[in-house]
């Protein structure tokens, strides 16, 4: 079930994309839905995204497809066609483009879900494995997978549901993008900042603030090496 602010947010996306072809803009559905910043709207997208509502194209500008509509508003789950907005996808397959097929890749366990947002409870059970190029393993080295979980990353490109390939590592450079253990109990995936004796951890999402640590309770378990999107 949905809210009526999620409800009138795919609304009007669907009118936008009826009369014009396109989405609106974050900018347009802030002001249509008379929210002050633009992070609420990142949170109903990504709410409608995770009912299967709505889903996010990648490496296209303003790229949304409605996948199916609610009977409130006139959506009918057999018979609905999805209206995919192409936005800005070339013409031509590019030239260095290689066949899924053609390249090669490993099997990595996926341990859990990690918070992107607010931490959860570490988890360290395998649940599944998932194939990852080898060109992303490049630095060498174990790796594993994650599932995000939450928003709070949105702005580096990660989004809920992803998956994140992990290096293990115990060490971390300003800027980079870590498993972060927080006291041996809540993990979560943060930009790593180390200021004097203390870590900051910073989202990459204006709705979240930086937390920060004295540098004991934070223990760096690996950087992000790479990203798996499935549609």
């Amino acid at each position: 079930m949905l809210t009526k602010k999620q409800l009138d947010l795919l609304e009007f996306i669907n009118k936008r994309v009826q009369r014009d072809g396109v989405p609106p803009s974050f900018d347009e559905m802030k002001e249509a839905l008379n929210l002050r910043s633009k992070s609420g709207i990142h949170r109903l997208i990504t709410a409608l995204e995770e009912r299967g509502f709505i889903r996010r194209l990648a490496h296209r500008a303003r790229a949304l497809e409605i996948v199916k509509l609610p009977e409130s508003l006139g959506g009918a789950p057999s018979g609905f066609t999805p209206q995919v907005i192409d936005g800005d996808r070339p013409d031509e397959r590019p030239a260095a483009a290689q066949n899924i097929s053609a390249v090669p890749a490993i099997e990595l366990p996926v341990m859990g879900r990690i918070a992107a947002g607010v931490p959860i409870e570490a988890i360290s059970q395998v649940s599944h494995n998932v194939a990852v190029p080898n060109a992303m393993l490049r630095a060498g080295g174990e790796h594993y997978a994650l599932e995000v979980k939450g928003d709070s990353m949105i702005e580096a490109g990660i989004n809920s549901g992803d998956v994140v390939v992990i290096r293990e590592t115990s060490t971390a450079e300003n800027g980079d993008i870590v498993v972060a253990l927080v006291d041996d109990q809540e993990a979560t995936l943060k930009r790593f900042f180390r200021r004097g004796n203390a870590i900051a951890l910073e989202a990459a999402n204006p709705a979240y603030e930086t937390r920060v640590f004295p540098d004991d309770q934070v223990k760096v378990q690996g950087r992000l090496v790479g990203l798996i999107r499935t549609y």
